[in-house]
């Protein structure tokens, strides 16, 4: 068990709402990774829907990056003052 990979778990309570993260267990395989989470995760039936991902396939920013990562970017041209509007477009 300690060579076994660590799965993260998304549980989905009923269609219509998103999956959300609810905790990590370790697993062997996908399979029972999925037979895990839902003996751990959804023991009253409040489980629609599971997702199990491997945590070494998520690409995820680094904490310390924050102020530089999400930094708002400055792109003029998304702004409307930057464009003329021609004479033959009226009611603008």
């Amino acid at each position: 068990m300690k060579d076994w990979p660590v799965w993260e778990v998304f549980i989905r309570p009923r269609n219509g709402l998103d999956h959300r993260h609810v905790g990590s267990l370790h697993a062997p395989d996908g399979e029972m990774a999925l037979e895990l989470a839902r003996d751990l995760y959804c023991r009253r039936g409040e489980g629609q829907s599971i997702w199990v991902v491997p945590a070494a396939a998520i690409v995820a920013s680094a904490p310390e990056d924050r102020d530089s990562f999400f930094e708002p970017l400055e792109k003029e041209y998304r702004h409307a003052q930057h464009y003329r509007i021609p004479p033959e477009v009226k009611g603008m």
